[in-house]
């Protein structure tokens, strides 16, 4: 019998996709560094020229600096935390402070929290609805100045209040977990990604027409440039019942396609593609500065490469529609709870977590798939 958590629940290896859960979502992380895969694969063939270049298209970000030594307490072992962002927008280089981008309303319509176990043989993602009404504490401006804490606040608005610092320092306080690393995936660097690897084939069940992301789509197989791929992983009131719990599913089953495609493309044989991909990655990302680099983006990459589907584990933070706004979601702190203290604990995130949430209902029946 395996190992207990406080609530007297089983917990042990993440599950076998098909076995629990929606199938083949462990794939999602593979997808996250499929450009940092190439980028692996120039610094070994040690073409320093293109390392230099490649090292300069990174922008970075001093969290520790921004956020001083006011956090929680990092958990003890080899465990990692990482928070990751997609936005639209590029405010690395504006320091962690927010930054003109932040003032001019930049957005992270993605975050998940990355937990690397201590044995880095698995790893568990906990995606955060952009709509989730939290207590962002206070943060500093682009402009010097201290926005107040305030209470139900919508999440992805910490990060155009403060930039990358004021999203991390949100999410440490609602987790009481330290993050390690922060990595933000820019979107339109997203965009380049998928057209240097050719594109991305996906299959709709049903036809998909947003007018604001500006993607018209019949039922049927289609592959998607970087333009129309980036507007189906914003896409959001042509899915499901509008909320972000369907555009994150959205995602998930286009980042699965897309992880299950590249496998394929053979990029030692192609130096261009090779090229171009890892291009690519290295303009869309803003580090933290600690991984701020080609070289120590590699090896977080070839550490993640080594987790497999098998050892996977991917849960939305479980939330329950707000009853005074159904625009919004809110954690549902028990169970909240439950995932938070399992990440502290190096441990999987138990089923019940999710048993019976909005986050698990998601945002109606799949939409699309690989």
């Amino acid at each position: 019998m395996g190992p207990q958590s406080d609530d007297g629940e089983r917990v042990g290896r993440p599950r076998r996709p098909g076995t629990a859960r929606r199938p083949g979502r462990g794939r999602l992380l593979r997808g996250v560094v499929l450009g940092l895969a190439a980028v692996v694969l120039l610094a070994g063939a040690g073409l320093t020229a293109l390392y230099v270049k490649l090292d300069g298209n990174l922008s970075r970000v001093d969290i520790d600096a921004a956020l001083g030594p006011d956090r929680p307490r990092d958990t003890p072992g080899g465990s990692k935390d990482i928070l990751v962002l997609g936005s639209d927008s590029r405010s690395g280089g504006n320091g962690g402070f927010g930054g003109p981008d932040a003032q001019a309303g930049a957005r992270s319509d993605t975050a998940m929290i990355v937990h690397v176990n201590e044995a880095g043989d698995a790893a568990t993602v906990v995606s955060i609805p952009r709509d989730t009404l939290v207590t962002r504490p206070a943060c500093e401006r682009g402009d010097g100045s201290t926005e107040p804490a305030a209470g139900r606040s919508v999440f992805n608005e910490a990060y155009t209040v403060g930039g990358p610092s004021c999203a991390v320092k949100t999410v440490e306080a609602m987790t009481g977990l330290r993050m390690d690393h922060y990595l933000e995936v820019d979107f339109d660097g997203f965009a380049r990604l998928i057209d240097a690897l050719g594109g991305v084939e996906i299959t709709t069940t049903r036809a998909i027409d947003d007018e604001d992301s500006h993607l018209d789509l019949p039922a049927g197989t289609h592959t998607l440039d970087g333009e129309q791929a980036l507007a189906l992983v914003r896409t959001r009131k042509a899915v499901g019942d509008g909320s972000d719990l369907g555009r994150i599913e959205l995602q998930q089953s286009f980042l699965r396609a897309l992880a299950e495609q590249a496998g394929g493309v053979g990029l030692t044989s192609s130096p261009k593609r090779l090229y171009d991909m890892a291009d690519a990655a290295t303009s869309a990302v803003t580090t933290d500065a600690s991984i701020g680099s080609v070289r120590e983006l590699a090896d977080l990459a070839r550490a993640l490469d080594g987790i497999g589907p098998d050892d996977m584990q991917l849960v939305t933070l479980p939330v329950g529609r707000d009853p005074a706004d159904p625009n919004r979601v809110t954690p549902l702190d028990r169970q909240a709870e439950q995932v938070w203290r399992a990440l502290r604990r190096d441990e999987p995130v138990p089923a019940s977590a999710e048993e019976g949430t909005a986050s698990e209902e998601g945002g109606g029946p799949p939409v699309a798939g690989g």
